[in-house]
């Protein structure tokens, strides 16, 4: 793999994280993808596993609560090395990083922050975010799950969908409404609760059988009567949905970071195959069509990479432009995985559309990646409403 951060100030951390999270992809990582991609119906968890105890589920938690202390463009840096060996791998890092350890970070208790934030940092507790339901999916606001009082603490009671890890993980950040049937206060009506897995009456359904990342776990969750503490609700009450959104923001620029990974491993298998594939006596390289195309390739993975840390630097800065740009960088780097991807099967012809290369799975694994966390569609329509915005325009 060629050095992908050239013309990049790197610190000489960064470059080690760089280097671990290279060698980790390469060597046990990628190994291992296309094993996970067959065998769907089985979670990888000793690889997410290894994930904690080299570090990487706690990189942007402060040290003071058993986390490295790294920034986001450290983290992205990783993150798109693990994508590149396996994007499977890759979302499990990105859900735990960017969702639940960053909301108890930013609005639990330090008893909280204790109890699960520390275990989640060192690796001991994989974290899974559960937003969506079969009903909400863009409009998130709408979800009907339920949170009651009953005496100090909560009842939940409803159903879950498209959650990361949610059977494997050991706690789900989760939303459910805190407002009354009789007095519906909308996304002011939302709470965010820290949810055990192995507390009674929370139940996983199967897990999806996806088009792409079938080495991630995805399922629905019932949740029946599940009774929580008052130390479980996170922040106040009403404020869930305006934390999830918050959060998603520097998720946006993990699945963006996961789509540049995918495209750049779909730009290096097909160099490869076009220095060695030989045509009429030469090799598709020398071709100048072919050529056109991988400089094409490689044009747009620099353009995502490029945009993708320039957001990241804005979201680190807590500039005003970084819902913009973290949609942007999200959309660009979605976008360019599907067509970087679509070229590589190109490039390797008959042998691009079999099970034999990886390229066919890394053309599946991409078109996720213009779904979740805000489709394509959604986030033409937040760059859009943001350029007005940052105009002072009245929308």
């Amino acid at each position: 793999m060629a050095e992908p951060f050239v013309g990049i100030d790197l610190s000489e951390e960064q470059r080690q994280v760089l280097e671990l999270a290279r060698r980790f992809a390469e060597e046990e990582i990628r190994p291992g993808a296309e094993r996970r991609d067959r065998e769907e119906d089985v979670f990888d968890r000793a690889i997410v596993d290894r994930l904690g105890e080299l570090g990487f589920l706690g990189m942007m938690i402060p040290e003071e609560w058993d986390g490295l202390g790294l920034g986001v463009d450290t983290y992205l840096f990783a993150l798109e090395q693990i994508s590149w060996g396996d994007p499977s791998v890759a979302v499990s890092m990105s859900v735990h990083n960017s969702l639940p350890t960053q909301l108890v970070l930013k609005h639990g208790t330090d008893e909280q922050k204790e109890r699960w934030l520390k275990p989640m940092a060192r690796g001991e507790l994989l974290g899974a975010f559960s937003l969506s339901e079969a009903s909400s999916g863009s409009d998130a606001a709408s979800l009907t799950t339920q949170a009651r009082r009953e005496d100090a603490g909560w009842v939940l009671s409803g159903e879950k969908m498209w959650v990361t890890n949610g059977a494997s993980a050991d706690v789900v950040l989760l939303f459910a409404r805190t407002d009354t049937a009789g007095d519906r206060r909308g996304s002011h009506g939302i709470g965010a609760f820290i949810v055990p897995t192995d507390v009674p009456g929370y139940r996983p359904g199967k897990k999806e059988r996806k088009m792409g990342l079938r080495g991630s776990e995805t399922v629905a969750l019932h949740l029946e009567d599940v009774r929580l503490g008052p130390e479980h609700l996170l922040g106040e009450p009403g404020e869930g949905y305006r934390y999830a959104l918050a959060a998603l923001e520097g998720g946006r620029l993990g699945i963006a970071a996961q789509a540049v990974g995918i495209a750049n491993a779909a730009l290096d298998h097909a160099l490869d195959y076009a220095a060695e594939r030989e045509q009429f006596g030469k090799p598709l390289r020398d071709f100048q069509g072919m050529q056109f195309k991988l400089a094409e390739m490689g044009r747009r993975v620099e353009v995502a990479r490029g945009l993708l840390y320039r957001a990241a630097r804005v979201y680190m800065k807590g500039d005003s432009r970084r819902r913009m740009l973290s949609s942007m960088a999200k959309l660009e780097a979605s976008e360019t995985a599907m067509e970087v991807t679509t070229q590589a099967v190109q490039v390797l012809g008959g042998y691009g559309y079999t099970r034999e290369y990886p390229v066919e799975r890394l053309f599946r694994d991409a078109k996720v990646t213009e779904i979740y966390e805000g489709t394509s569609e959604v986030h033409r329509i937040v760059i859009a409403r943001e350029l007005y915005s940052q105009r002072g325009t009245d929308q």
